[in-house]
């Protein structure tokens, strides 16, 4: 089992990236491929898939969006290709917001998953998932939510790009990163 591979970004792809370790190339499915600079080196924390006629390695930016997926990949119905896409294009607070307040319309807009499975989510999830994840994501970024917040942006934009920002960098960097998303 791999806890993380920390490589060169060589290639990305629409769903993945292939990330160089010492000249070996790992193809790595994650939720924001782009979010990745091409000739970065990154820490990618690594989940093994292993089934009967597949091994694939999924990646994450940070250990609390790890965690939130391992959750889902726990539900009934809900494997890691249908995951993988709520990680991309949802918050990780977003998601245990809508799971905790039971928001199936915010959990059906990811994509296919419908309303039998949105439901599956909150069954198994509500109430279970570690507020810790939430809280300790916001700590490392406390700093530059309220940079952003002061600059006039809204919450929800802010959250939208906080899984793409390094939260070992220091808050300029972090604020120059942020800026970029926002303007992208």
């Amino acid at each position: 089992m791999y806890e993380y591979i920390k490589g060169m970004v060589v290639f990305q792809e629409s769903n993945y990236i292939v990330l160089d370790n010492n000249g070996i190339g790992y193809l790595v499915y994650v939720p924001n491929p782009y979010s990745f600079e091409l000739n970065n080196e990154y820490i990618v924390y690594i989940y093994q898939y292993v089934k009967e006629d597949e091994i694939s390695l999924y990646g994450f930016k940070n250990k609390e969006e790890k965690e939130l997926f391992l959750k889902l990949i726990n539900v009934k119905g809900l494997g890691c290709k249908m995951a993988l896409p709520m990680l991309a294009t949802g918050s990780i607070s977003g998601i245990m917001d809508a799971i905790d307040r039971e928001n199936i319309l915010y959990l059906k807009k990811f994509p296919k998953i419908g309303d039998k499975v949105a439901r599956q989510i909150i069954l198994d999830l509500k109430g279970k998932l570690n507020t810790n994840i939430v809280n300790k994501f916001n700590e490392d970024y406390d700093e530059l939510i309220e940079v952003l917040r002061g600059l006039g942006y809204k919450q929800a934009d802010i959250n939208k790009i906080l899984p793409s920002i390094k939260s070992d960098l220091n808050i300029e960097d972090q604020v120059k990163e942020a800026l970029k998303l926002m303007l992208k």
